[in-house]
């Protein structure tokens, strides 16, 4: 077991069981079903103006079921992760628990509403490509429920026990487990089910967030104890008092700012994987943007040209877009460069181009023809991305640049995130913050260091992680709150010669090279069974 450090008498454990009281608790019921009203309503009017109608209710009963595990792993993943956030600011008195727990709420809710969008495609690219294709079908659920629900329950178990561990990796390690398990039943090798060249830019995020999270932590306590000579900024806070303002201030700065940030990261997980089950479930209203502006044909056959261009290839005569489409398919899954992938792609781009000519704009793509004209641009999309990376197709940059411009319009009719989901995921999250925090940040606030939280050391990692996580953001790389901010704070704590609990660093360590492998066989094993019953 984890011993807590020795409070001394002026610094002990913050009050943690106040909760939000009897107004707060059906505020925080109403906002809930307000929520899963309004993904009903939403997913409701879509497929109206898209003119679906349920001809049979088990694909609608699958979806809402598919959107509600969805938005819960975002929940748990709010008081799993976010917790993280508010452990400074209640060890060190600057907010009050229950106000601290709603502030960091509000403001990942604000974080995931103005997202960008990049990281959530780029956790969807890990998943094998033919899945993505099917997602309507049997497959495709039951990729969706296999690692929804392996990912829930490796991050319950971890909180359960107070151990701060990774959503990202636990997620990640969900998406590689029915990677593998899909190649396996089709009688591949395992390592062809995942895109590994992702998997691993991925994994070093991973790998290294932790470490800059230490290290840079570390640097910056330092720097302020050369620079900034305050005492009170070193000490430990007084029972129950504030810090000075100029600290509370600081304090509360960073709190808000990892909130945010992690809303605006780990947000876009959940995204991601909701944009899949809605392309499966109701192609006609999501597997193609109807809400690009007026000018994309023209734009599109104009780098569709561009494109077709840079490739240099006449395509062979005779050769179908079905044809095609199976050799640039076969490209991404083998990851092979072949004579004949470079041609497919041109026929591929000329038939894309034909089809958006002859219906004018997206919006008039009719239904029959959606999934396969959002596959055909997935795919180009996707082989474009691989050909940047592989050295046997020998383009030119100029070449590559074209590509990529063509590749930007693709993925605008595909890439996109409504409104409604990001307020969905938004609401989730946010409220997943405001329960079950306590464990992980006693964890944080007690169990990392043999001594007392510092406002310093609270604000030192607290900085390091808001600039970590926002620049992975930016990159499109998705990081880990909980182990940028945990070894942030053991970095402070190493810095400050206060001493670590060998103990709880140990169980970190296991949490955190255990989740993988969990995870991955764990979703294997829910995507086996689930192939079998869907």
């Amino acid at each position: 077991m984890n011993a807590t450090i020795a409070m001394s008498p002026r610094a002990t454990r913050p009050e943690m069981d106040k909760g939000l009281g009897k107004a707060g608790m059906l505020g925080f019921g109403a906002a809930v079903i307000a929520a899963i009203l309004y993904v009903a309503y939403s997913v409701y009017i879509d497929a109206s103006a898209a003119g679906v109608h349920a001809s049979a209710y088990l694909p609608f009963f699958l979806l809402f079921v598919a959107l509600l595990i969805a938005l819960g792993f975002e929940f748990v993943n709010g008081f799993h992760d976010t917790a993280n956030a508010v452990a400074t600011v209640i060890y060190t008195n600057a907010l009050p628990a229950n106000v601290a727990v709603v502030w960091s709420g509000f403001f990942n809710f604000l974080g995931v509403l103005l997202s960008t969008g990049a990281v959530a495609f780029g956790i969807v690219s890990l998943l094998p490509v033919e899945l993505i294709l099917q997602v309507g079908s049997h497959a495709g659920f039951a990729m969706v429920f296999a690692l929804l629900i392996a990912a829930i329950l490796w991050n319950l178990a971890t909180w359960w026990l107070g151990i701060p561990s990774s959503s990202s990796h636990t997620l990640i390690g969900s998406i590689i487990g029915v990677g593998v398990a899909n190649a396996l039943l089709h009688g591949k090798s395992g390592t062809a089910g995942v895109d590994w060249g992702k998997a691993t830019e991925i994994g070093q995020a991973l790998l290294l967030s932790p470490l800059v999270g230490f290290g840079l932590a570390a640097l910056l306590f330092i720097a302020m104890k050369l620079l900034v000579k305050r005492q009170d900024l070193y000490s430990e806070p007084k029972d129950g008092l504030p810090p000075p303002l100029w600290i509370r201030a600081l304090l509360i700065f960073t709190c808000t700012g990892v909130s945010f940030a992690h809303g605006s990261n780990d947000g876009q997980k959940g995204m991601g994987l909701i944009m899949l089950i809605l392309i499966g479930t109701v192609p006609t209203a999501y597997a193609l943007n109807r809400a690009v502006p007026e000018k994309y044909a023209v734009e599109f056959h104009m780098n569709s040209a561009a494109a077709a261009s840079a490739l240099g290839q006449t395509p062979p005569a005779g050769e179908t877009a079905a044809e095609a489409r199976r050799q640039v398919t076969t490209y991404i899954a083998d990851k092979h460069f072949a004579p004949a992938t470079l041609p497919a792609l041109s026929v591929l781009i000329g038939d894309v181009d034909k089809q958006v000519r002859e219906y004018g704009s997206l919006a008039n793509v009719p239904q029959a023809a959606v999934n396969n004209m959002r596959n055909d641009m997935y795919l180009a999309s996707e082989a474009i991305k691989r050909l940047g990376k592989d050295k046997a197709a020998n383009l030119s940059d100029a070449s590559i640049k074209s590509l990529n411009t063509y590749k930007k319009s693709l993925d605008a009719a595909t890439r996109f995130i409504p409104t409604w989901v990001k307020i969905a995921v938004a609401f989730a999250l946010g409220l997943g913050t405001m329960v079950g925090w306590k464990r992980i940040v006693v964890t944080v606030g007690e169990k990392i260091g043999k001594t007392h939280l510092t406002y310093a050391q609270g604000v030192s990692a607290e900085l390091v992680a808001m600039g970590t996580i926002f620049a992975a953001d930016n990159l499109g790389l998705p990081v880990s709150t909980t182990h940028v901010l945990s070894s942030g704070v053991a970095g402070t704590m190493a810095a400050n010669g206060s001493g670590l609990q060998m103990s709880t660093l140990r169980n970190m360590l296991m949490a955190w090279v255990l989740t993988l492998p969990v995870s991955i066989v764990l979703a294997g094993v829910l995507y086996t069974v689930f192939s079998q019953i869907f």
